[in-house]
């Protein structure tokens, strides 16, 4: 039965493959941290739902990527979890399944903007040099500033973000480059880029000979969303020393929806990244 107060909805096999991903990726993250005894864990998920996920194909609902990785206990769970969440339903959801099955954990819920908690996250790490910090990312739409990403510079944090390339990006991106001012706005703060750098990264000039003479016209690069994957990566490398490989999620007609990348400043870190993301994952 459809709960949409209560529950997310189900995206099929491109969404329980990132939460896969995020929860291999966490496993092995914890078995080498393990040996860190300095070190001090913290996850964050930016978007952290209701804690279900609402399938169409089973009677049941599947836990979503919180409660996932509030399972992994082996061979530690994480210090401290920090989970965003800015619908209020969706935070009561979460919250109080946590009160009821992880009872003890150092869990927050928090009904927030993720942007503002990005930075706060980077504060806190800044101050607590000690922790080392899982972050992950999974936005709805391009609701993401890039000044938020940018703020992590420096930090001992892993970020795992899904980036909206096909589902968000492309579609404003006008055929003929006739954005509206509120989209270029949009635009700008998600790619942290300015109108002129957006335009000339996925826009060219071409001439054509008419009846009326030579007429210049503006047309979209063909392969605008694989280069929208490449931008977000290149911006990332700016911040980060290390990122990965992407993760390409398609839907049922193969056209490219996300991006799906790890930064960090952890060359190990990165090593892991790249292994989990598996051809087998790759349809």
């Amino acid at each position: 039965m459809n709960k949409p107060n209560r529950m997310n909805q189900f995206g099929g096999t491109w969404r329980e493959a990132k939460m896969e991903i995020i929860v291999d990726y966490a496993k092995a993250y914890l078995i080498i941290m393990n040996k860190q005894r300095w070190a001090k864990t913290l996850y964050f998920d930016g978007f952290a739902g209701s804690g279900l996920i609402d399938s169409s194909n089973a009677e049941e609902a599947k836990k979503g990527t919180a409660l996932r990785i509030l399972d992994i206990t082996d061979p530690k769970p994480f210090d401290l979890y920090y989970f965003v969440e800015n619908d209020q339903a969706f935070k009561q959801s979460l919250e109080a399944l946590v009160q009821k099955h992880y009872f003890g954990r150092n869990a927050h819920v928090v009904k927030e903007d993720c942007n503002e908690k990005l930075k706060a996250m980077a504060g806190f790490l800044q101050k607590n040099p000690n922790f080392r910090a899982l972050a992950f990312i999974d936005p709805y739409g391009m609701s993401v500033n890039w000044a938020s990403i940018e703020a992590l510079k420096g930090c001992g944090v892993d970020l795992w973000i899904l980036v909206p390339t096909g589902l968000g990006v492309n579609r404003l991106l006008k055929r003929n480059g006739d954005i509206r001012p509120s989209w270029i706005t949009k635009l700008e703060r998600f790619l942290g880029l300015h109108k002129a750098e957006i335009m000339a990264h996925f826009y060219k000039h071409k001439t054509a000979h008419t009846l009326f003479g030579e007429e210049t016209f503006v047309e979209k690069e063909r392969n605008a969303i694989s280069k929208i994957g490449e931008l977000y990566r290149e911006k990332l490398n700016q911040v980060f020393e290390f990122v990965s490989e992407s993760f390409i999620l398609r839907n049922t007609q193969q056209t490219i929806m996300y991006h799906f990348m790890m930064a960090t400043n952890n060359a190990s870190a990165l090593k892991i990244a790249n292994d989990v993301i598996k051809p087998k994952y790759n349809f």
